[in-house]
């Protein structure tokens, strides 16, 4: 692929789910923050121009974050939400960079993506002249609608459901305009979850490729030790 290569990481939440006195990106799996493994997963890929990372302002541990002195790693101020977090990334993408450049937006509490799933996305979306794609994995697990007080009130069908992940990658460009576009307005705002579903709401359609290695996302405190059980395994990364 010949076209600039960037990435964005939104790393301005706090993780409440978490509970812990740290924001969740810099909590602890093994001797590193989770930060500071995705970071060094995202630095692997071949070919990246640029890494964006969005702080909360007034951050005060991404000193500790030693991939951050990695020459291709830039901060910028994120936002109150993921997509302002997303847009002030892609901000400073656009100022180093032409509105076709690819980026990659990735969550950083995905520490365990895998480069070669990275390259699996990259080669399709390139390869298949669509807009834009995202890792995702199908649903295989049975589905339950519930009602308020949380009793099944209906099977969901899993028939071409699938689970978005990240990264998600689409034209720098094109990923601002849908971004800003659903951000403001109101009817879209609650519904837009993910990269993808603000293209979506221009109507894009965004290409879907399987993850082939763990991507787990970390939310709760039961999640850290399974990151840190994959971490410490040796990936088949092929």
């Amino acid at each position: 692929m010949n076209d600039a290569l960037w990435m964005v990481v939104p790393a301005a939440g706090q993780g409440v789910r978490m509970g812990s006195a740290l924001p969740k990106q810099y909590v602890t799996i093994g001797e590193h923050s989770m930060l500071q493994h995705t970071l060094t997963r995202l630095l692997d890929v071949q070919d990246v121009d640029g890494i964006v990372v969005s702080l909360s302002e007034g951050d005060e541990h991404w000193s500790s974050v030693s991939a951050g002195l990695d020459a291709r790693v830039h901060a910028t101020i994120g936002g109150k939400t993921r997509a302002d977090s997303v847009l002030a990334g892609l901000r400073f993408v656009l100022e180093q960079a032409p509105e076709s450049a690819w980026v990659l937006v990735h969550d950083a509490a995905r520490p365990l993506v895998s480069v070669s799933d990275i390259k699996r996305l990259t080669d399709a979306v390139y390869n298949s002249g669509a807009v834009g794609g995202l890792l995702a994995t199908p649903v295989h697990d049975t589905l339950k609608r519930a009602d308020s007080d949380y009793r099944v009130e209906q099977t969901v069908s899993r028939h071409k459901l699938w689970q978005a992940q990240t990264p998600q990658m689409f034209r720098a460009g094109e990923l601002f305009e849908a971004l800003h576009t659903a951000t403001q307005s109101a009817s879209l705002a609650g519904s837009i979850t993910d990269e993808s579903s603000a293209m979506e709401s221009l109507g894009h359609e965004p290409l879907l490729v399987e993850a082939l290695q763990p991507n787990l996302k970390v939310t709760r405190p039961a999640d850290l030790a399974l990151a840190a059980l994959l971490l410490a395994t040796p990936q088949s990364d092929s």
